[in-house]
This record gives C-alpha cells, sequence and structure tokens, in this order.
C-alpha cells in the first residue's frame, strides 16, 4: 500500500488537529445554548427534534454505509443509541439546573471513569495513573458540585450522564469496526431521537418558539451533529488516539470560557479550582500512553474511536 509523503502526512496532521480543535470548540458551545433552550423546549422534546434533523442529514450523506449494516450490527446500533440517549437525557435535565460550566466538566469525566468503569466491570488493566486521576477528578468534582455535604441534584445527574457515557464508550469500543462507525453513528442519532420522542408523545411536541431558539437547535443538529461528526471522523483517521484524545479535552475548557463570555456566568474560584482539577485528570488519564512514538502515522497506530456527548 503506497503511503503519503512526510510532508503531506505531516500537513494533514496539522489540518487533522485544527478541524478537532473545532469540532470540540463548537461542542463546547452548546452546553450555554442547551441550558437556555431547555428554558423554554422540555427536555426530551429539544433532544428528539435535534437527533432526528441530525439522523435525516446523517442518513444523506451516510446512507451505502447504514444500508450495510448487516441484522446484528442494526441490534448492536440500536442498542448503543438506547444507551447514548438515556446518557444525553439525564445530562440535559441536569443542565437545566447545573450552570454551563460546572456541566461541561462533569461531563468530560467521562475521560476518567472510561478506564476504572473497564477495570471494575470488564477487568480491563489500568495503570496507576488512572487511578490516580480518578481521585484527583472526585476531588474536582466535590469543589464544583458540593454544597455543603451534599451534591444538587442537577450535578448529581450530569454525573450520572457522564458514566453511562463511559458505559457506551466501553460497549462500542467493543462492538465498532471502522467499517461500521458511521453506519453505527447514523443508526444510533435515529434511536436516539425515538426514545426521546417517547417521553415527549403524551404532552406534545413542544418547538421552539422563535427564530432565535430554532437558531441555536439547528446549529446543535446541523454543525455540533453530524458537521461534527464527519470533520472528527476524517480527523481521527490522521491522528494517533493518544493525540486526539488530549486535544479532545479542551472540551470542558471551551465550555466554561463560553459560558461565562456569552452565557452571563461567573468565573469563581470553584470554578477555577476544580474544573483545574477536572482537566488534570482528563490529561493524566490520556497522558499515561505517551510512551509509544506519537510521530506514527494512524496506519501503524490506528486511532481509537472516541465518542463523545454528541452525535
Amino acid at each position: 500500500m503506497a503511503t503519503a509523503p512526510p510532508q503531506a502526512a505531516s500537513g494533514h496532521a496539522r489540518l487533522a488537529v485544527f478541524l478537532l480543535l473545532a469540532v470540540t470548540a463548537v461542542w463546547g458551545s452548546t452546553f450555554f445554548l442547551i441550558r437556555d433552550l431547555v428554558e423554554h423546549v422540555p427536555s426530551a422534546d429539544f433532544l428528539a427534534v435535534r437527533f432526528g434533523i441530525a439522523a435525516v442529514l446523517m442518513f444523506a450523506v451516510f446512507r451505502r454505509q447504514t444500508l450495510a449494516l448487516t441484522r446484528r450490527e442494526l441490534t448492536l446500533g440500536a442498542a448503543l443509541g438506547v444507551l447514548y440517549a438515556v446518557a444525553q437525557l439525564l445530562q440535559t435535565v441536569g443542565l437545566e439546573t447545573t450552570a454551563a460550566s460546572v456541566s461541561g466538566f462533569l461531563t468530560g469525566t467521562y475521560i476518567v471513569l472510561t478506564p476504572v468503569l473497564g477495570a471494575l466491570l470488564l477487568r480491563d488493566h489500568v495503570p496507576r495513573a488512572a487511578w490516580v486521576a480518578a481521585t484527583i477528578a472526585m476531588v474536582g468534582i466535590g469543589v464544583l458540585s458540593l454544597q455543603g455535604l451534599a451534591m444538587g441534584f442537577g450535578e448529581a445527574l450530569t454525573l450520572g450522564s457522564a458514566a453511562v457515557y463511559a458505559l457506551h464508550i466501553l460497549a462500542l469500543g467493543r462492538w465498532s469496526t471502522p467499517g461500521t462507525a458511521l453506519g453505527l453513528s447514523t443508526v444510533q442519532a435515529a434511536v436516539i431521537a425515538v426514545v426521546c420522542l417517547l417521553p415527549a408523545l403524551p404532552g406534545g411536541v413542544a418547538l421552539p418558539a422563535t427564530g432565535g431558539q430554532w437558531a441555536s437547535l439547528l446549529y446543535m443538529a446541523v454543525f455540533a451533529g453530524a458537521g461534527a461528526l464527519i470533520a472528527q471522523t476524517w480527523a481521527q483517521a490522521h491522528l494517533t488516539a493518544t493525540r486526539a484524545a488530549i486535544v479532545m479535552a479542551m472540551e470542558p475548557v471551551f465550555a466554561a470560557l463560553f459560558a461565562v463570555v456569552l452565557g452571563g456566568e461567573s468565573l469563581t474560584w470553584r470554578l477555577l479550582l476544580g474544573g483545574g482539577l477536572v482537566l488534570t485528570a482528563m490529561y493524566l488519564v490520556e497522558l499515561r500512553g505517551t510512551d509509544h512514538d506519537d510521530t506514527v502515522s494512524a496506519l501503524e497506530d490506528p486511532p481509537a474511536e472516541i465518542l463523545h456527548h454528541d452525535v
């Protein structure tokens, strides 16, 4: 198989890092938008419409990959979609009473929870650094979320969503292959829309009432959903898993930045200290694997699928 010249490969890697950073910034921007939108549209209704639009767009782009899935793969995609829908509902309902900046950092703990749950449930080997990171993350979560000796309801839901995201990542790591990733993602988006539609149906699906609300929803469906997935898929084909994960760990930083600059939230010492501890834990988990040569190509060190809260 012919390989790209070193200069071309380096150029592709730089572009991939830029695209992945842009995608991470887009994802970070959704936290305060969702928090504002769910004040007017119920969480289940918002998610049903959002992922319905995303599923239609993704099927139009990935029709061939989706139709090529076997019955078993379709079943797996549906199961993954149900798991992801639960995580989305927990996170979005949690955002109704949780600051967007705090939600971003709490959601990001899935990076720490994934190896820990892998060790507990699947008996995966977990380096000592991952356990240290989990301890640091828990301290950071306490600074961010504890109200006295109790955790707020919204923060608890958000942390629960991070645990479900971690389970989703573990399941996808067992079942997904590079050839089925796009088709499975499309199936998952459709299943998420259907699952979220069920609790929305009894009272009728509420739609955004203003042009600004529709603009926010379409932005999250088109750019933070379907468009981000396409960019992420291309970028991760040109980066190692470690390098991609380190870039994507910037998401909670962007979430906090947008929440403070555009969302009107305050920059408090709890946000700085707690968020800094969680981010340190996330990077510690990802950097534990940098003992290999990060200059190798994605063909030599295939990038793992790194799942995120948005499809």
